[in-house]
């Protein structure tokens, strides 16, 4: 491992002699990618300077230790400095093993998030408004952008099917945990016989695809104009701006509502489509990555029930890795990094007790 490290420090020290050099200062896209990978590189390199100054730490420490004229006193010290390096080499090959981990080339992208109430009816779709309260929330804390594509309410608050993008620096890093079903457990506002009443919600997380990521032929594809429409059904908008657009192939069908230009709303539900393709193609192109994510944490299929929120007892479970949290307010306030911690954690470790951690 170390002597794949060492092959990451040299290249970081030729990245950098390229990026002093003359020539690449008239070419800003090749010193743009030099940038990038200079700082994909950056968090091994310093780890592998701290351990090769600690390894330098035992060799003297060793070589001192080797003149037997050295009084007691000083022979101890010398012993307990070449067994603290010792211990820092040993947490900082730990440290390695985690950045060696092959990085999700979607991480740093801005995501389509989807969330559709599911059985439960009234009450699933309540539940559904609260999950999307949740993460408009949690985006706040993070200083990240949302945006709304469509939405789908009902007469008392509640949300059917919305989505929307959100925009920050990795975002999908730590949005794709949230794809599945989320269940609840509470007393409906809807019922006044007080009985807990279980419903779900499902979430689907998409990494923002780029035009360059997929190639949508105009041909393929079916716009259909229609009125914008609130809750209940009134129309809220005079003109024909909401736009439905069907991908022929595919069958995939994307909606879009929530801006008062045609134009505006064409583009939000060409992003969302494009996403959609993405994903779908990914997945069909190599079963591999859908073995992979079956061994993860995050497996990111939306049939499997990830997470119960159970109001009595304020209590939120993430069944995946078995966390349980008493602070079911504060995490439906937004408060998600301690479990997505925590799933990143568990993923991080399947991933190197299954040996993807040898390739970089």
């Amino acid at each position: 491992m170390i002597e794949k490290v060492k092959q990451i420090f040299e290249r970081y020290e030729a990245i950098e002699r390229e990026l002093l050099s003359p020539e690449i200062f008239s070419d800003p896209l090749a010193m743009s990618k030099l940038m990038k990978e200079q700082k994909d590189l950056a968090a091994i390199v310093e780890a592998y300077k701290a351990y090769t100054a600690a390894e330098t730490t035992v060799a003297e420490s060793e070589e001192m230790l080797s003149d037997h004229s050295l009084d007691a006193e000083f022979r101890e010290l010398v012993n307990e400095e070449a067994e603290e390096a010792r211990n820092n080499m040993e947490k900082i090959e730990q440290e390695l093993k985690v950045l060696l981990i092959p990085k999700d080339p979607d991480d740093e992208k801005n995501v389509i998030v989807e969330i559709r109430g599911g059985v439960g009816g009234e009450e699933a779709a309540l539940f559904a408004a609260v999950l999307y309260r949740m993460y408009t929330m949690y985006a706040e804390r993070k200083r990240w952008k949302i945006e709304v594509i469509n939405i789908n309410e009902t007469e008392i608050g509640g949300i059917k099917e919305i989505s929307f993008s959100i925009d920050g620096a990795g975002a999908y890093s730590r949005m794709k945990f949230e794809s599945g079903i989320h269940r609840v457990q509470r007393v409906p506002e809807t019922e006044a016989g007080g009985r807990i009443h279980t419903s779900a919600a499902s979430v689907a997380v998409l990494p923002e695809a780029d035009e360059v990521d997929i190639e949508i032929n105009p041909n393929d594809l079916q716009i259909d104009t229609y009125r914008s429409s609130g809750a209940g059904g009134q129309h809220v908008n005079k003109t024909e701006s909401a736009i439905r657009i069907t991908h022929l192939p595919t069958g995939v069908v994307v909606e879009c509502q929530d801006e008062r230009s045609q134009h505006k709303n064409k583009d939000k539900a060409m992003k969302v489509l494009r996403s959609r393709l993405l994903e779908a193609k990914r997945e069909e192109q190599n079963s591999q990555i859908v073995q992979d994510r079956r061994s993860q944490v995050g497996s990111g299929d939306r049939s499997e029930r990830i997470r119960t929120y159970n109001y009595p007892q304020s209590r939120v479970t993430d069944h995946r890795i078995g966390l349980t949290l008493h602070k079911l307010e504060d995490i439906i306030s937004g408060d998600l990094d301690e479990i997505i911690d925590a799933l990143i954690a568990a993923d991080q470790a399947a991933k190197l007790a299954a040996g993807d951690g040898n390739n970089h």
